[in-house]
């Protein structure tokens, strides 16, 4: 981003050459783009809904004064994903049941890249929920995507000393919350699969076992589908609740290991039919964190696989 002032617009759109040099600046980065407003909100809806408001702002833009293309287009996708952010703050206090974000099916790929899949991990992504909207927007441009101060600067409207002081806050309660270790997607998917055997077998024991005595179990209905009305925590506690709650259903469970933001997951199918995503994290090979997205209105987006990047 090397822009240091707004560029004039116009109007109406572009027309002719300057209509397809935007069109064709915009599809190079649409992946990148989409990858910055959905870190920064959570939710492949309302990224797709940033992604529109940044082409239509985009085509209205001088190109001519603009040096770097990349650069401006992350800028009008910041500044609209945090628009999107701070409405979206009354939205999640409605809603019914714990917020998890929502889930995409990833590209192998996206977990080759270390720092992509951290990044997009259900894990991380539930830490940066615990920020402020300027704060996750800093965070994610400057930690994730390595932008330069003075741009963020332009991006998020603050000054570049404000910048440094808000990213090193952020930094501070990031890393006081995300785990503490990377792990690798075989490890993540050993564990799963552990997780799997004694999920279809309704071992307690094995259950326990599996889980890390500070687990904390999060489930999202949505008000839709039955889900913990709060995070419940301690391996007792989850396993029994599993155990006991599939007893009283009585429903054939299956599930299938996945790739979901970049990490291994499970789809759960119940008598047959899709009913959630379960996306984990994990650390010392036990499971600490359970994420079970089971609102149907976030489901969406594990049919085909969404292609993200930090390029």
């Amino acid at each position: 981003m090397n822009e240091r002032r707004d560029v004039t617009t116009g109007t109406e759109p572009p027309a002719g050459g300057q209509m397809e040099q935007a069109t064709e600046a915009f599809l190079a980065h649409r992946n990148l783009l989409f990858t910055v407003a959905y870190e920064m909100l959570g939710s492949a809806a309302d990224a797709e809904d940033a992604l529109q408001e940044t082409w239509l702002r985009w085509v209205k833009v001088d190109l001519g004064q603009v040096r770097d293309h990349r650069a401006y287009l992350v800028r009008i996708a910041t500044r609209r994903s945090l628009d999107r952010l701070r409405t979206m703050k009354r939205r999640k206090e409605a809603y019914v049941g714990p917020w998890l974000p929502e889930p995409l099916l990833t590209a192998p790929d996206v977990a080759e890249d270390v720092e992509l899949a951290e990044s997009v991990s259900m894990a991380l992504m539930l830490v940066l929920e615990t920020l402020s909207p300027t704060e996750r927007a800093v965070f994610v441009l400057r930690e994730v995507f390595d932008v330069e101060y003075d741009e963020i600067a332009a991006a998020v409207g603050k000054t570049p000393a404000n910048v440094r002081q808000i990213a090193h806050r952020a930094r501070t309660h990031v890393d006081a919350r995300r785990p503490r270790q990377t792990v690798s997607p075989t490890q993540t998917r050993e564990a799963l699969e552990s997780f799997q055997r004694v999920l279809e077998t309704r071992d307690l024991q094995g259950l326990l076992d599996v889980l890390a005595p500070e687990v904390v179990l999060m489930s999202d209905g949505g008000g839709v589908k039955q889900a913990a009305p709060r995070p419940i925590t301690g391996a007792d506690n989850v396993a029994r609740m599993i155990v006991n709650g599939l007893g009283k259903a009585q429903v054939t469970l299956s599930s299938e290991l996945t790739m979901v933001n970049g990490n291994p997951a499970l789809l759960l199918y119940v008598d047959g039919e899709i009913d959630g995503v379960i996306a984990v994290r994990i650390e010392d090979a036990r499971i600490t964190g359970l994420y079970y997205v089971r609102n149907p209105q976030k489901l969406t987006r594990i049919a085909s696989e969404t292609p993200l990047t930090l390029n």
